[in-house]
This record gives structure tokens, C-alpha cells and sequence, in this order.
């Protein structure tokens, strides 16, 4: 069922989608490299050949969308160095890296339910409690809402 369009987006001809939010999301982070990278920063991968051996792609690909996302504020590139070895650079997640884990989990969460018949190979759980966890959609403090529940409202300051 879709989401109810009330006040100004029941005449849709008001609003143009040209400035959507999704679309300079999936301009960022659209491509299955980009997504797959960002799932092993977020298990702890920070290494270029961790992410290379990890994910399955070539370091091409790997160079490119790790400095993609480097330079839209997703990872930090930092410089590291072993004893006897030249400097190298690790990735870690920043602030607005962060904020996609609950799409990561969410989309994970989404495969583990409707593409694989034995649930997924791994669990999200709380660290402290073992509990599963899950993203939902709901005002705080209530229970979630589907889209018959929600309505989409334009927002003035964009």
C-alpha cells in the first residue's frame, strides 16, 4: 500500500522531484561496490586489501570508490605506518558514514528476509544483550508504522 499523500502532495503537479534527496543519496552511494565497501567499514575492515579481498573487486574498482567516498565525507582516509614498511592509508567511517547504518542494516535485513531461504549467515544484535535488532519506521517511543501510517509533507525550507 503507498504512503497517503495528504495536504500539498495530494495535487502532485505542486512538487517536482528534481531536488530528491534519495537521488543525491544514490548519487553517492548507488553503485553495489559503494554499498558493499561501506558493509566492511562498518565490520571493521579499514585496509585497502581488506576491503579488495573482502568485498571481491578489483583494486581499481576498490581505489576508485573508496576515494568516491572519501571525498563526499563518508570515510576518512588515514595514514598509517608498520615498522620497515612505507606509509600507507587506512579508511574509517566518519560522522556522515555513521548515519547510513541503519540503511546498511535495514537493506541487509531486507536480503536476509526476501532473497534467502535460510534467514542470512549473520545476526545484528545488541553487543550488550544479544538481543536482534531491526530498523523501523515509527515516532519516537511508538510502534512502527507502514506506509498506510505515514504521510509526506513538503518541506518549506528546501
Amino acid at each position: 500500500m503507498p504512503m497517503q499523500m495528504s495536504g500539498p502532495l495530494a495535487a502532485l503537479d505542486k512538487w517536482q522531484p528534481d531536488r530528491c534527496s534519495m537521488a543525491m543519496a544514490l548519487d553517492v552511494v548507488g553503485t553495489k561496490s559503494a554499498m558493499l565497501l561501506l558493509r566492511e567499514a562498518f565490520y571493521g575492515t579499514t585496509r585497502f586489501d581488506g576491503f579488495v579481498r573482502r568485498v571481491g573487486i578489483t583494486e581499481a574498482v576498490a581505489a576508485k570508490r573508496l576515494k568516491e567516498l572519501v571525498e563526499h565525507g563518508l570515510l576518512e582516509k588515514r595514514p598509517y605506518r608498520e615498522p620497515g614498511s612505507r606509509t600507507r592509508y587506512e579508511y574509517v567511517l566518519t560522522e556522515m558514514g555513521n548515519a547510513l547504518l541503519p540503511v546498511v542494516v535495514a537493506l541487509m535485513q531486507w536480503g536476509d528476509t526476501y532473497l534467502r531461504d535460510d534467514g542470512g549467515p549473520l545476526r545484528v544484535v545488541a553487543a550488550e544483550t544479544g538481543e536482534p535488532v531491526s530498523v523501523r519506521v515509527a515516532p519516537s517511543g511508538a510502534e512502527s508504522l507502514g506506509p498506510e501510517g505515514l504521510a509526506v509533507r513538503i518541506n518549506r525550507k528546501g
